[in-house]
């Protein structure tokens, strides 16, 4: 071949890889008797950084370059094959296009969605790319150019970046809701610097669930992250807590009202539960099943030791949070109930209830 086959200079793995293919049998033959069009587009697709595919003549024989090689994956011996035998499952969307290429029309499509199979199995992937028709001396059309580039990471994190602004107005909107419900629910019931102390110790909790949740870039937060710091104030080092539960993850909406409840709670517990005694303590624990699932959800919040348990006839704060705003959050039950013991509090749902999912957002 010797200097008939310089177009293939500087071309990479690719072009040492077209000289010593075995083009015998194939429409093209040996590359030295290839048509000049065909070799100065090649030349320059090999010495380009850019992703190319040269697709040549009536059998759309595909030629591309070093940089092209990631967007085929796991897609091997695709060197001297049909275009459309390379690309087989997504010739039904990109066949019409290469058509109107070699009927002398460039195309250009930016984040084109295309279902590809390149590493075993399908796989949501999008395509920013230019079909091109390539021209020999006498104008006439033999084949084309693909100058393509992936831009799956792209698409993807835009798609992240709606749900994230989505989600953060969501949260927003909840938020304030929440802030209201304490404000309005704590000036009722109280005056004064008392008002204020509550007020700020209420808002306090608040603003360290919500803390817990801008802190990631998840949607959801773990159960017992949420429950360690809700009980952050009231840890005093004396092993007052007995804390236990699996892995579960919450909605953004459900760990904020979880940590609003759980400092309920801890707050009763220090005026008037097992908090409020030496050697009063909390049980507090939780069993799931299989996400996603009809399995039950049991959260317990169980004080002992304590002093003896007086059943409140009024309805605070902290109840509406436990019995109302608790239960319809997590779509299920909440129960406080005042044993001889102390008291306790159960929280019953399904885990299908939990998480970012849609039975879960409001």
């Amino acid at each position: 071949m010797g200097g008939s086959v310089h177009f293939l200079d500087g071309g990479g793995e690719m072009g040492k890889a077209i000289r010593e293919h075995d083009w015998a049998g194939n429409e093209l033959g040996p590359p030295d008797g290839w048509p000049s069009a065909l070799k100065i587009a090649l030349g320059m697709a090999l010495n380009s950084k850019f992703p190319k595919c040269i697709v040549w003549g009536p059998g759309l024989i595909a030629l591309h370059n070093d940089a092209f090689r990631p967007i085929l994956g796991d897609k091997d011996n695709t060197l001297g094959r049909a275009f459309s035998d390379v690309w087989r499952e997504v010739w039904p969307e990109i066949g019409p296009i290469a058509e109107r290429a070699y009927a002398g029309e460039a195309t250009f499509i930016e984040d084109f969605p295309l279902v590809v199979n390149r590493y075993g199995y399908p796989e949501e992937c999008h395509f920013t790319f230019c079909y091109s028709p390539i021209r020999d001396e006498s104008g006439v059309v033999r084949g084309m150019i693909d100058t393509v580039i992936e831009t799956t990471g792209k698409v993807q994190a835009s798609r992240q970046l709606r749900l994230i602004n989505g989600e953060l107005g969501h949260r927003i909107k909840n938020t304030l809701t929440v802030v209201s419900a304490i404000v309005n629910q704590t000036l009722q019931s109280h005056t004064g610097q008392d008002a204020r102390d509550i007020l700020r110790q209420r808002i306090g909790a608040l603003a360290q669930a919500q803390s817990l949740l801008t802190d990631s870039s998840a949607l959801d937060a773990e159960i017992g992250q949420v429950i360690q710091q809700a009980l952050t104030p009231f840890r005093t080092g004396q092993r007052r807590f007995r804390i236990s539960g699996p892995p579960v993850r919450l909605s953004a909406k459900q760990a904020l009202t979880l940590a609003l409840a759980i400092n309920e709670l801890a707050t009763n517990a220090l005026k008037y539960g097992a908090l409020s005694v030496p050697q009063g303590a909390i049980d507090l624990s939780w069993t799931s099943g299989r996400p996603h699932s009809d399995d039950p959800f049991r959260l317990i919040w169980a004080e002992s030791d304590g002093p003896p348990v007086a059943c409140s006839t009024g309805k605070g704060f902290g109840s509406l949070i436990i019995e109302h705003v608790l239960a319809q959050d997590f779509m299920g039950e909440s129960v406080i109930s005042h044993r001889p013991q102390g008291l306790c509090c159960e929280l019953r749902t399904k885990m299908n209830c939990l998480g970012v999912g849609p039975s879960a957002q409001t």
